[in-house]
Parts: C-alpha cells; sequence; structure tokens
C-alpha cells in the first residue's frame, strides 16, 4: 500500500512540475547577457527576448516582422553571411561563428552566435533559432594582448635598429668629420682661405646632419622605452596643422609651394601634443622637400568609426613601388642608401610610424611618381577602451 502511494503520488509530481511554454519564454527572458530570438522559413523574425532587447536596442514591435540580416553589418551583408549562416545550419545541424553585429543605433559589438534549425512533430521546417553572446570586452581584451605581444617583439626589433643606425648612419659621417678636421690639423697654415672656408662649410653641414639624426635616435627610444612620457589627451586638429604650417610657412615661401590647412574647426582627436606635433611636421617638411616649385600641399581630414583619417597630399615628385613598400619599414643593412635616396624622409618616418602606433594610429601612401603623393594616418577621437583584463571570464559556446 505504502509503495503503491509513493507511485501515485510521484506521478503527480511529474505531471504538476511539466514546463509550460510560458515557463520556458521566462527562461529565456531572463537571461539578460543573451539575445534570443526566432525566425521563420523565410528569415523573418517572429520572437524577441527581453536580451535581445538590451543587446540590440529594439523593442519587440520594432522588430518582429523584420528580416533577420537586420542585425549583420554592411560588409557581411555584402558577402552574403546571414544566407551562408541559414545554408550551414541546415547542412550540419547548427552553425556557429564569431562576429561584427549592429544594433539599432549604429553601434557595433562582436558576439559568438549560433543559429540551429526549428521542426515540428513531423520533421516538418518551423524556422530557425539564433543566440549571440555579446563578447565585445573579450575581443577588445583579445586584441590589447595581441598588441601588447607585438609591441614587445617591435621592441627587440628598435633596438637593433637603433645599434645598426649607430653603427651605420652615425659611424661612417662621424669619421669622415674627424678626418677633415684632422687634415685641418695637419695642413691650416699652408692651405688658401678658401680651402679652409670650404672645408669648414663641409664640417658644420655633415655636423648638423649628425645632430639632427642623433635627435632622430633619441626621440625615437624616448616613445619606444619610455612610456610615461606620453600623455594623450583631446586635440583641435586644425590649431595644430596651423601650428606647423606657421613654422614651415618659410621654407615653403622659399620655394614658392602653397600650404593648405583644409581640416574643419572642431575636429578633434585623442593624441600626445608633442607627437602630433612631430608627425604633422615631419611628413609635412618632407611634402617640401619632394615638391617642384609653384606646387602645392593641402591637409584634410575626415571621420569615420571613431578615428579621423589625415590625408597630406603634395603636387610633388611621387615614389616608386619600390620606395613605398620600404618607406615605414626599411631593412638596416641598406638604411643608408634608403635615406639618401628619399632625402632623409625614412628615419622620420620611422619616428612617425613608431607615434601613430603608440597612439592607436596607422599609416600609409599612396603615390604616383611625377605626380605626387599622399600621406594618410589615423588618429583615435576618444581615448582608447581597450585593456588587458584577466577577469574576463567566458562560459557560452564551443568557440570561446
Amino acid at each position: 500500500m505504502h509503495n503503491k502511494n509513493q507511485k501515485t503520488d510521484s506521478k503527480l509530481l511529474k505531471k504538476q512540475y511539466v514546463p509550460t511554454a510560458e515557463f520556458y519564454s521566462q527562461l529565456i527572458d531572463s537571461l539578460q547577457d543573451y539575445s534570443i530570438f526566432t525566425m521563420d522559413n523565410e528569415l523573418v523574425i517572429n520572437s524577441w527576448s527581453s536580451g535581445s532587447t538590451k543587446i540590440f536596442g529594439y523593442e519587440t514591435e520594432e522588430i518582429i516582422g523584420k528580416h533577420f540580416d537586420l542585425i549583420f553589418i554592411d560588409e557581411d551583408k555584402k558577402k552574403g553571411i546571414p544566407q551562408e549562416e541559414i545554408d550551414t545550419a541546415l547542412k550540419e545541424g547548427r552553425s556557429t561563428d564569431n562576429r561584427w553585429h549592429v544594433c539599432k543605433d549604429g553601434k557595433k559589438f562582436y558576439a559568438y552566435g549560433l543559429v540551429f534549425p526549428l521542426t515540428g512533430k513531423e520533421g516538418e521546417m518551423l524556422g530557425y533559432v539564433k543566440i549571440l553572446r555579446d563578447l565585445t570586452e573579450r575581443k577588445k581584451s583579445e586584441d590589447a594582448i595581441q598588441k601588447y605581444v607585438k609591441e614587445m617583439e617591435e621592441l627587440v626589433i628598435h633596438k637593433d635598429n637603433i645599434l645598426s643606425i649607430l653603427s651605420h648612419d652615425l659611424r661612417s659621417p662621424l669619421t669622415g668629420i674627424i678626418g677633415t678636421a684632422k687634415y685641418l690639423k695637419t695642413n691650416f697654415s699652408r692651405m688658401k682661405p678658401s680651402e679652409i672656408e670650404e672645408m669648414l662649410d663641409l664640417l658644420y653641414k655633415t655636423s648638423k646632419d649628425e645632430l639632427n639624426m642623433l635627435d632622430y635616435l633619441v626621440e625615437w627610444a624616448r616613445i619606444k622605452y619610455a612610456s610615461e612620457a606620453f600623455s594623450p589627451t583631446k586635440i583641435e586638429l586644425s590649431q595644430y596643422v596651423k601650428k606647423v604650417f606657421d613654422t614651415l610657412n618659410e621654407t615653403a615661401t622659399l620655394n614658392t609651394i602653397n600650404l593648405h590647412n583644409e581640416v574643419e574647426e572642431n575636429t578633434n582627436v585623442f593624441a600626445d601634443k608633442k607627437m602630433l606635433l612631430s608627425i604633422l611636421q615631419n611628413i609635412v617638411s618632407n611634402a617640401i622637400k619632394h615638391s617642384y616649385p609653384g606646387g602645392k600641399i593641402t591637409v584634410t581630414a575626415k571621420s569615420k568609426e571613431e578615428k579621423i583619417i589625415v590625408e597630406i597630399k603634395d603636387t610633388g615628385i611621387g615614389m616608386s613601388k619600390e620606395i613605398r613598400e620600404k618607406l615605414f619599414s626599411p631593412q638596416m643593412d641598406d638604411l643608408l642608401t634608403a635615406r639618401k635616396a628619399t632625402k632623409g624622409a625614412g628615419i622620420g618616418l620611422l619616428l612617425v610610424k613608431g607615434f601613430l602606433e603608440t597612439s592607436g594610429g596607422e599609416i600609409w601612401v599612396e603615390s604616383v611618381e611625377g605626380e605626387g603623393s599622399s600621406f594618410y594616418f589615423t588618429l583615435p577621437t576618444e581615448e582608447p577602451t581597450a585593456k588587458i583584463n584577466s577577469s574576463d571570464e567566458i562560459v557560452f559556446g564551443e568557440n570561446n
């Protein structure tokens, strides 16, 4: 009798706790860190969790009836990624990926995604379920770690570069300076005034070039080995272009080169003030060196994805493909030759590249021989948020 009652109670309990559709709906809505929604066979969204609203910003009534490719970035839509996910889910039973998605306000976030088909009791296709987990902070942390590893590798390379420059670019000219000075000391009384003046001019010019090179190396080492000197802040770009133009205006005027500042006011970048001046001054001064008399140098800027892209365009002699390819990463064995070929631009542009990497930017060049060059570089508009954080923990999905 006792055993019979136990079996009856057990049956009642099982019947009492059978989950309902409402239960599952509440369960899904409780997962605020996940976006969970369903689509019909035409990939039109027909259910939307509160977690989806939290992540994407769309209210349920706004999103129901919309095609699910609405959440994909334009680049992925052009590549056919939304349909590719569905095809994989049909073929393999599920589709997983890590990619960028876009919210209602246009903000992008990085997510782990899972899609699988929904089938009825008779095996008929009812649609699809898509689940996403926002991994943006983890993505930023991983990118920060990769950047840190890259910087450590580059420090070793830069150390070797500095040693190589010291042995090649500084030692050889210093040997010539010492030889010239020794010749003057030994033969001064027998030399003509014109010969003495010529040799003194040579000594002055060579010594000045060496000092400029040494200044470059000191500044280069400072940004690579003394990060505490890096103090970025929000800067009004147009004002700094004007400062550089004011400094270089005399040199440009002597060569009848016109300088045009077309950067709009209130265009802000997040950078170190001294570094920004050095970046602009190096590129503009190189443009002046490589411009024809009567030429034009124009600085413009445009905003793109939380960055400012600055273009410094000249109408000068341009560069060959070989020079462009080595411009920002010359081999130290032939750096002296490259310097002469680019009138000293090599070291200055290495310095600029280092500044930009420290600032979270990048640099590239487009050029046509005989027509001119355009140097482009980027700087963030706000303080970067990517930081290494070992406390991040993701436990969702297979492809974390």
